[in-house]
């Protein structure tokens, strides 16, 4: 796998610098960029962990161009991803040690949406299935028209991408759920939908990119109808050991390399968010690792990059998604060190308002 990466990173790096010729449509989408090849264009930010008390309920306001930058990330790479994966945006589960096919792959990926609801145990019997549903940071919608199918329930996708959400759309046509599943851009830290709406609350590795954790999960619980369920599957750094203020140095340059490619604010654990959903009175929280299920995704996606339709496929996409492949290899690196956790965080919101607050109250952040 090390070849692999290797392999991987010399190829992108040798045909692809940010003074390469670039056809018109690519151009139109692509920042200029009179840097080194791997340096963003937002500004620098130093990464830190959150994982103080303080921290946490107190997170950092979104760098300016962040938002902008994820959207652009996804715009460009949708695209790619779609046609050799397929519409789930997310990693796949997979049995601990299994050294998985290709063809087991998007398999996987469907299981790992079947083992969230499973671990939150959500019902599906027709009295108690979720009938309304919203997909925070959707991609293009393969979560939606899932979890629609599955329990003929209603769901309300948002992305920051416009080319996902429009994508989203046309999937759902294209498959007879437009009357089942819709599309918007929105932010998932101001959502446009009334307080208590939604009987399930799904993110699906979206988590990663919001600059205030504590809001999002605020928001997530806002949204939630009371007794709702609120799942939360996101990319987190190790919990810290009681004698550590913060993670080690070599950790947080990883992380920082990382977080310049995919657009990602500061990282927290999964100890934080169970702090976050305490403070917001949430209950039945629970949390599990599953790093070592996921384990077989991230060779794969590299190895699909190394085909000639990933390669050529990816010399069409545009600069981000570029930064992004050859930073593939540092997720394997973070796992492997024990730095990165791909985590669940599940809890539900009390069936009433907590006395002497109004229900869906946020915490001031």
């Amino acid at each position: 796998m090390a070849n692999s990466a290797a392999l991987l990173h010399s190829l992108l790096s040798t045909a692809w610098t940010p003074r390469r010729r670039l056809d018109r449509a690519s151009a139109t989408r692509l920042a200029p960029s009179p840097g080194p090849p791997c340096r963003s264009r937002r500004p620098t930010r130093s990464v830190r962990s959150m994982a103080s008390s303080t921290t946490a309920a107190r997170a950092d306001a979104a760098a300016p161009g962040l938002k902008e930058g994820i959207a652009g990330l996804y715009d460009e790479s949708s695209g790619l991803w779609e046609s050799i994966w397929g519409e789930h945006m997310h990693h796949g589960f997979y049995d601990s040690g299994e050294a998985a096919s290709m063809s087991d792959h998007r398999r996987a990926q469907i299981r790992m949406i079947e083992e969230a609801l499973a671990f939150a145990a959500v019902p599906d019997d027709p009295t108690n299935k979720p009938k309304t549903i919203v997909d925070v940071g959707c991609g293009i919608g393969g979560s939606s028209r899932y979890l629609a199918n599955k329990y003929g329930a209603q769901c309300s996708g948002i992305t920051l991408s416009p080319v996902q959400a429009e994508r989203g759309n046309a999937l759902a046509a294209a498959q007879g759920l437009s009357d089942k599943a819709s599309f918007q851009v929105a932010d998932a830290l101001e959502q446009p939908f009334p307080d208590g709406q939604f009987d399930l609350v799904w993110s699906m590795e979206s988590g990663e990119h919001m600059p205030n954790k504590q809001k999002f999960v605020s928001e997530l619980a806002r949204v939630a109808a009371p007794g709702a369920t609120i799942i939360i599957v996101t990319w987190c750094h190790r919990n810290l050991a009681p004698s550590e203020d913060s993670l080690k140095p070599d950790e947080l340059n990883l992380l920082k390399k990382i977080c310049d490619a995919y657009y990602l604010p500061d990282w927290c654990s999964p100890s934080d968010y169970v702090k976050i959903a305490e403070s917001l009175s949430l209950e039945d929280i629970k949390t599990a690792d599953w790093s070592e299920n996921v384990a077989p995704f991230w060779p794969a996606v590299i190895q699909s990059a190394l085909t000639w339709k990933g390669l050529t496929s990816l010399l069409r996409s545009g600069w981000k998604t570029i930064k992004g492949a050859l930073v593939m290899p540092l997720m394997i690196q973070g796992y492997k060190k024990g730095l990165i956790k791909f985590s669940i965080i599940t809890c539900h919101k009390p069936q009433a308002a907590i006395e002497g607050e109004p229900e869906a109250a946020s915490p001031r952040v």
